[in-house]
């Protein structure tokens, strides 16, 4: 029998935006000792059966802390409170989705330095990380996305997606490696800083919290208002890889969440960010509540942010699932 050549693929260009996807190469089946790590993990819960960091300790104490003082809201409620969570839950949440994901993570748009790093420590307060260590993973999760290397790949299981995936940094290290792919920020004294200091900025928080309006205020602030951003967050690395509907020919499982819209300022429309990973707009549809886009768009219109990337027609009607 003749032998059949074998020729590579062509590869079909998906990106004209500065920041290109790599998906095809990151989705090739090579064995590595981290995808042999990751089906030991399956065959086990690996939350306790592992060596933990003081790293892991120091997440996993926050962690508990904010859902301890949320499980405590009940018996110091106050209408005040009440307030303190929306506005805890708003600016904190809008710093993730604005600053750490839209602006630092894939630089969708371009904002004065005073108001970058202003939007940055409305992050911080979400008590998610500082935007070093936030914005690296986030890369590595779109350079890896759905492999074995995914710093939250759903084929760990949805909880490990979800959340158990923070308490392991040893594991993370040998999917990803050091964090190397974040040069742009560790450039920069203010994330340095940040990421130092993090600790004293979320006690500093809780203390003028407590000053205002004793345990009604860091219990409904910190704990209400911060479980329930951090969850909202996961959701997005969860529920929005296993449930939704697809619109864009993605090379993973990312979906669009309609309903968590709302709760998650426009970052549930999860099948177009993958699409389109650099673009500033998620909801790209114009009844896709973006709540997001809409404070980059005011921040344009007032000259206070500029190179806002979006995706043309073309590249849409080219990873459009019907044309």
């Amino acid at each position: 029998p003749l032998n059949k050549k074998r020729f590579p693929r062509k590869k079909e260009t998906q990106r004209e935006m500065s920041v290109t996807s790599t998906m095809e190469e990151n989705h090739r089946k090579k064995p590595s000792s981290s995808e042999k790590e990751a089906e030991k993990r399956r065959q086990r819960w690996a939350f306790w059966g592992r060596k933990w960091r003081r790293l892991d300790y120091f997440k996993l104490t926050a962690s508990l802390f904010v859902h301890s003082m949320a499980l405590l809201a009940p018996f110091y409620f106050s209408w005040s409170a009440l307030w303190v969570t929306f506005l805890f839950y708003t600016i904190g949440g809008l710093g993730i989705t604005v600053s750490y994901h839209r602006n630092l993570a894939h630089r969708s748009f371009k904002v004065p330095k005073w108001l970058e790093y202003l939007l940055a420590y409305c992050a911080l307060l979400a008590i998610q990380g500082d935007p070093i260590d936030w914005v690296s993973t986030h890369r590595y999760h779109h350079q890896f996305t759905d492999s074995e290397r995914d710093p939250h790949s759903p084929k760990e299981g949805f909880w490990f997606s979800h959340l158990l995936w923070i308490y392991d940094s040893a594991y993370l290290v040998s999917k990803c490696g050091r964090r190397t792919n974040v040069d742009d920020l560790k450039k920069q004294w203010f994330y340095r800083f940040l990421q130092k200091t993090v600790m004293f900025h979320i006690l500093g928080l809780g203390l003028i919290l407590f000053y205002l309006g004793g345990m009604s205020f860091v219990t409904w602030g910190m704990g209400v208002g911060a479980a329930l951003e951090v969850h909202v967050t996961c959701l997005i690395n969860s529920l929005c890889h296993v449930w939704g509907t697809r619109t864009w020919k993605t090379n993973d499982t990312s979906r669009n969440v309609w309903w968590l819209s709302v709760f998650s300022f426009g970052e549930s429309w999860h099948n177009n960010h993958h699409a389109f990973e650099s673009s500033a707009r998620q909801g790209l549809e114009w009844w896709q509540i973006d709540l997001s886009w809409y404070i980059v768009r005011s921040l344009e219109i007032v000259g206070l942010a500029y190179d806002v990337k979006l995706p043309t027609e073309s590249q849409r009607r080219r990873m459009a699932i019907v044309r």
